[in-house]
């Protein structure tokens, strides 16, 4: 990309600092939609989820890549990933979005592409994120009694910051960020874990407030970067209760060790979240699924994000799921936002092109690799 004063500012291979395996399997209609919307029902007959700033935009920006023109119906569109298959569809439409790392968040089930899989497919790198509440669950299957459980979920996570790049937490969805902020004592714990596995059947969620103060402390202690869903997400959270301002107490207290706090997200709070990213040196922030929603008025959200927050704190992701075209939807509207922003930023005399130039650079991938560890690319 050329350099501002031209079309905008150029953007190095991006870092999506929280993303998710894509679908192996060929989907229908009612499946790609699906995806299409943080909903758990389709909407009423004869309307469509393409009908969204997400639709229009997966029309905008995916249809090149698969040899149709932009804005083609989505009988069209569907027709065409049927006749390429899953596999080149991913294939196309990942190297397509100028992703060159993956932190892949692997906590959603379901038959979903690994972290390799989908660097192989985009032609990058990739690294894990580990959900702390599917770590737990998984411990808990296959671990006998409190003794048993509590010794496995220590080894387990203890195992997983050996390699992954980071923690995830879903705290909000389980429970909401206005939990108690400080680390439950011993005794607390294990009164949680015994009340929860008594009640427990293969495969229950855990939604106790302690056990998931119990995890995201024990995060903390490996000193690796921790995320948090903050925001809208579908409807098992309260949104009320995701806003990431509920957090400020654990924050604080988090402050000591130093270990960063990632907020993920937050529409309509992502000026709460910018906040927290402005006063707190541990805390960093992005929008990555607002972006994706919110389309056409992207520039408008991350234009919001970058009022408050460092420069040095905002991260892109694209929260792609289960479709790639989410992750170049994301990238893409990212890089389209931030572009329009700095190039009429510069043109108004308000910024430099070399500190445009800058904090493109940072806010795509300099500020992931260095919170992350990732090294140079």
């Amino acid at each position: 990309m050329a350099a501002i004063g031209a079309v905008g500012p150029a953007l190095p291979p991006l870092v999506d600092h929280h993303c998710h395996g894509v679908a192996r399997s060929e989907l229908d209609r009612a499946g790609f939609e699906a995806y299409l919307t943080e909903s758990d029902e389709p909407l009423v007959r004869g309307s469509t989820f393409f009908d969204s700033q997400l639709g229009f935009a997966v029309r905008r920006w995916c249809a090149p890549p698969l040899g149709l023109e932009p804005h083609c119906p989505p009988e069209r569109y569907l027709a065409r990933r049927r006749e390429l298959g899953a596999a080149e569809v991913t294939e196309r439409l990942l190297r397509a979005s100028g992703i060159d790392c993956y932190l892949v968040d692997t906590g959603p089930r379901g038959d979903l592409t690994t972290p390799q899989e989908l660097a192989t497919a985009g032609g990058g790198t990739s690294r894990e994120i580990v959900r702390l509440e599917r770590l737990a669950e998984d411990v808990a299957d296959r671990c006998d009694g409190t003794n048993g459980f509590l010794d496995g979920l220590a080894e387990a996570i203890r195992t997983a910051s050996r390699t992954a790049a980071g923690f995830k937490s879903v705290a909000g969805y389980r429970y909401g960020l206005d939990f108690e902020p400080d680390a439950p004592r011993p005794a607390q714990v294990r009164d949680a874990a015994e009340r929860w596995l008594a009640g427990r059947t293969a495969g229950g969620r855990v939604t106790d407030p302690v056990l998931l103060r119990h995890l995201l402390w024990s995060a903390v202690g490996t000193g690796l970067p921790l995320q948090f869903h903050t925001g809208f997400g579908d409807p098992d959270l309260t949104l009320h209760r995701c806003d990431p301002l509920l957090l400020t107490g654990f924050v604080r207290a988090v402050r000591p060790t130093g270990c960063p706090l990632i907020l993920l997200h937050g529409y309509p709070y992502h000026r709460n979240a910018a906040y927290l990213a402005h006063v707190f040196p541990h805390v960093h922030a992005d929008v990555g699924l607002a972006l994706n929603h919110a389309g056409a008025r992207a520039d408008a959200v991350l234009g919001e994000a970058l009022e408050l927050a460092p420069f040095g704190k905002l991260m892109f992701s694209s929260d792609g799921y289960g479709l790639p075209e989410l992750h170049l939807v994301g990238a893409r509207l990212f890089g389209e936002a931030l572009t329009w922003l700095l190039t009429r930023w510069v043109r108004d005399s308000n910024w430099s092109s070399a500190d445009a130039e800058r904090v493109a650079s940072l806010v795509a991938a300099d500020n992931a690799r260095r919170v992350y560890r990732l090294g140079a690319s």
